[in-house]
């Protein structure tokens, strides 16, 4: 487990590097990522490279006992690039062209800037390609940031004609596919295609989903040729990417075969209001940590390794709503935090504040005079305290699908029906019950988990449907929520009800749907004779049971009262359970609770909010990223590794144990 940071050299004097690369190395950094935007710098002009100063400071990294992790710099083309070639520009859509003056200016289909591409990073390749001291590449920066993965550029309309003759081997097909007879909308040759454009009313949902799917492709291909070149000149050097959280308009599982680890950026204190909804004091301080597990787990598991996380927040930040500062110790859990969910490095953003562009709000581990900042202790202390460890071993699945989360985000049928929101629903009541999840593609081998939560499989196919039946058969407790099985592959409604070609499986059919605003306040109440009630938000279906056991029924006296809101099926040696609600809290963790009980999943009880345990290679960390302090108890064999049983606000405590429930946690008195 190792700590690191971002330098930006050529941002300071030749003589401010060495003191910057010692007073790193006594901070027990270990990895130092640089030139992710120094194209102009590397290249002043076409062909007249200058490696001298990056040569210099990667033997400083080196003499120091660090080591060097190198980005392409590709994210940012200089001016002169885009005057000599200005066709790789990307366009809005209605044409607008993106202009050199920040970053992401280029279009990922635009085979002169692939040109360019190839020139650049196999040059640096070929430059470092026998230093001992280079371990690993970084490619680009942040794919799709600034809502760039969708060009409408010429290029990209001719490459989505290709993409779509490709898919389909006839206009006919394409037709049929699409469904392009609403609104006389056919296709007579696929010289017709275009991307979105301006139109009078919304876009065909079909039509947009294969965009989607194409613009992430188109990302995956521009990746795949920087990541050859890398290899091709080292084949021992890592390569990553640093993705972002929640970013949905990249399809992240399509690079598998392309990077040898994940890596992703987290700013907790900015994310958060990002998020929608209510942000809390303390989540200003500290970040939810729901939210940024969710995001580890995911990196995490796209690869079924380690990752990393490649810009830690190091203190305030320029870009979101408030620039709030973190609370003492914050920048320490983060780094503890990560590492619990899988991460074996944790790279601070960035070294010294910047005294020039758009990030000068930004801060770094050290001042703009170079002076220790808050977050330097931080990340001084973490670098002390970590320790190697395996991989995580989790004992639950959560499904997620980028192309559920466009089909949904192009008809979400309620204003505030969001894809990411519904999936923080299921998975924090997993996070509240202390449980490790591992969130995989709904078509991943299942066979090692004993419990699966799909919160929602909105795009359903036949071979899915089969795929999750063969599950539960073989003893597998799944869970699925709302809006599963209402669409095809291609985001056409499915001529049998809903849930589709998991109707059978489920042993229920939705009979009717309604998306409900706030002035609703509906509930359901448990058919077991508790009078329980729990609130739920957003979305409701009416079921009709026919193998399944009803579970909830509508309360009060409104036209859906009575009728069924969730079912339970027993299939072969497993069971399924079919919500038709977007579940409030209480409902989420009860539904949780009974599944992960039903799977035989070892859990705790609720946690207080707040407070979340994650256990990693025999360690249970415990994490308080509330402003109240709490007390833990161990039992059995447990033990303390690092802190003890009263942990104050937004600190940790690690212990020993062979399990998560060999502890408890409350708020202290």
């Amino acid at each position: 487990m190792s700590i690191g940071v971002c330098y930006f050299p050529e941002h300071w004097p030749r003589e401010q590097w060495e003191t910057d690369v010692r007073q790193m190395a006594d901070a027990g950094i270990e990895y130092v990522r640089m030139a992710e935007f120094s194209w102009r710098v590397l290249e002043p002009e076409r062909g007249a490279f200058d490696f001298e100063w990056l040569d210099e400071i990667v033997e400083l990294i080196g003499e120091y006992g660090m080591q060097a992790v190198l980005c392409t710099p590709t994210a940012a083309p200089p001016r002169w690039l885009v005057e000599e070639r200005p066709e790789i520009r990307q366009r809005d859509r209605d044409g607008t062209v993106r202009d050199v003056g920040s970053r992401r200016h280029y279009c990922f289909n635009s085979a002169a800037y692939r040109e360019e591409t190839e020139r650049v990073v196999r040059a640096m390749a070929e430059r470092y390609a026998d230093d001992p001291r280079v371990v690993g590449w970084q490619t680009d920066n942040e794919y799709g940031c600034h809502g760039t993965t969708r060009c409408y550029c010429d290029d990209c309309a001719d490459a989505f004609r290709d993409w779509v003759r490709e898919e389909y081997e006839t206009v006919d097909e394409l037709n049929e596919a699409w469904g392009t007879t609403f609104w006389s909308q056919q296709y007579d040759d696929f010289e017709q295609v275009d991307l979105p454009r301006p139109t009078p009313a919304q876009d065909h949902p079909a039509m947009l989903l294969d965009f989607a799917r194409f613009s992430s492709d188109s990302v995956v291909k521009y990746n795949r040729l920087q990541a050859d070149l890398l290899r091709e000149a080292n084949d021992e050097w890592f390569v990553t990417h640093n993705f972002m959280n929640l970013f949905e308009s990249v399809d992240t599982y399509d690079f598998d075969e392309d990077l040898d680890l994940i890596s992703w950026d987290s700013y907790p204190t900015g994310h958060v209001q990002q998020a929608g909804g209510e942000t809390t004091t303390d989540e200003l301080r500290a970040g939810n940590p729901d939210l940024l597990s969710f995001n580890h787990d995911l990196y995490r598991s796209v690869l079924d390794r380690p990752f990393w996380v490649m810009e830690q927040q190091p203190g305030d930040v320029n870009w979101p709503p408030h620039s709030t500062q973190p609370a003492e110790g914050a920048m320490r859990l983060w780094a503890h935090h990560a590492t619990a969910h899988g991460a074996d490095a944790v790279v601070y953003f960035r070294w010294r504040r910047c005294l020039e562009g758009q990030e000068q709000y930004h801060a770094g581990l050290r001042k703009q005079d170079g002076s220790a900042d808050r977050g330097y202790d931080d990340a001084t202390r973490a670098a002390e305290e970590l320790f190697d460890l395996d991989h995580v071993d989790a004992p639950v699945a959560l499904l997620h699908d980028y192309e559920n989360a466009w089909a949904l985000g192009e008809q979400p049928h309620a204003p505030d029906f969001d894809y990411w929101q519904l999936l923080q629903s299921f998975y924090a009541s997993l996070r509240a019950h202390g449980v490790q999840v591992d969130i995989v593609h709904p078509e991943s081998d299942l066979e090692s988990y004993d419990a699966v939560v799909a919160p929602t499989l909105h795009l359903a196919t036949e071979s899915l449907a089969d795929h999750l039946t063969a599950y539960v058969e073989s003893g597998g407790e799944l869970l699925l929520g709302p809006r599963t099985g209402v669409k095809d592959a291609h985001n056409k409604l499915r001529p049998d009800l809903q849930p589709g070609p998991l109707s059978e499986l489920v042993g229920a059919s939705v009979d009717q749907h309604e998306s409900l605003p706030t002035q609703f306040e509906p509930t359901v109440a448990g058919t077991d004779g508790t009078n329980a009630e729990y609130a739920f938000r957003t979305w409701a279906e009416w079921l009709e049971a026919d193998a399944a056991e009803p579970l909830l029924e509508y309360a009060g006296d409104d036209i859906e009262g009575g009728r069924t809101a969730a079912v339970r099926n027993a299939v072969g040696e497993g069971s399924v359970v079919y919500c038709g609600v977007w579940p409030e809290t209480d409902l989420a963790n009860d539904l949780v609770g009974s599944l992960l009980d039903r799977a035989g999943v070892r859990r705790m009880d609720v946690l207080p909010d707040g407070v979340r345990v994650a256990r990693r290679d025999g360690h249970t960390w415990v994490l308080n990223f509330g402003s109240d302090p709490i007390a833990v108890t161990l039992e059995g064999d447990a033990s303390w590794r690092l802190g003890g049983p009263e942990i104050g606000p937004f600190d940790l405590a690690i212990a020993e144990t062979n399990a998560v429930d060999d502890l408890s946690v409350r708020i202290r008195d």
